[in-house]
C-alpha cells in the first residue's frame, strides 16, 4: 500500500484570512446598525441629524483652530501641516460648518467671534504629536457616533473618521 505524505501542520489559532473576514463582519455589522431606521421617529430624525451635523462641524472647526495655532507657533511646519489642515477645513464644510478660514492669516481678520486659542507646545515635535492625538480622539468619537447616525450621516462620519485616523498616522509617521 503506497504511503501518501501528510500536509504539514499549520500553526494553532485562527488564520489571517479568518481574522480579516471576522473584522470585516464586525465592521459591516457596525455600519448596518448605524444605517438602521430604528434611531427614532421620523419627526425626531431631522432634528437629530441637524444636531449631529452641527456638533461634527463644530468639532472640525475646533480642530482647524488647533492646526492654525500650531502653524502660527511653528511656521516651519507649514509644508507638512497645510495639506492636512485643508482637508480638515473641507470636513467642517461637509458638515455644514460654513466657510472656514482659508488660511491661518484669514482667521486673524476678525470676520467672526474668535474661539479661544488652543495652547501649543513650544517643541514642534510635541506640538505635532498633540495634533495627532487630537485627530485620533476626534476620529474615535466620530466612529462611535456613527452607530447612532442615520445612513447618509453614518457614511459621512465613517469617511471623515477614517480621514482623521489617516491624518493621525501621517502626523506620527515621522516619529518612527
Amino acid at each position: 500500500m503506497p504511503s501518501y505524505p501528510t500536509a504539514p501542520r499549520s500553526r494553532p489559532g485562527p488564520r489571517r484570512r479568518s481574522l480579516l473576514a471576522g473584522a470585516a463582519g464586525v465592521a459591516s455589522a457596525a455600519l448596518l446598525t448605524g444605517c438602521s431606521d430604528s434611531a427614532g421617529s421620523d419627526a425626531e430624525r431631522p432634528s437629530a441629524v441637524r444636531r449631529l451635523r452641527a456638533r461634527a462641524a463644530e468639532e472640525s472647526t475646533e480642530l482647524l483652530g488647533r492646526y492654525d495655532a500650531v502653524l502660527a507657533a511653528h511656521p516651519s511646519l507649514a509644508g507638512r501641516l497645510e495639506p492636512l489642515r485643508a482637508e480638515v477645513r473641507k470636513h467642517a464644510e461637509a458638515f455644514g460648518g460654513g466657510r472656514a478660514p482659508a488660511s491661518p492669516s484669514a482667521s486673524a481678520s476678525g470676520a467672526a467671534a474668535p474661539a479661544p486659542k488652543p495652547s501649543v507646545a513650544s517643541d514642534p515635535d510635541k506640538a505635532v504629536r498633540d495634533l495627532a492625538d487630537a485627530e485620533r480622539a476626534l476620529a474615535d468619537r466620530r466612529g462611535a457616533a456613527l452607530l447612532e447616525a442615520p445612513a447618509e450621516q453614518a457614511r459621512l462620519l465613517a469617511s471623515v473618521a477614517a480621514a482623521g485616523a489617516a491624518h493621525a498616522y501621517l502626523l506620527t509617521e515621522g516619529d518612527k
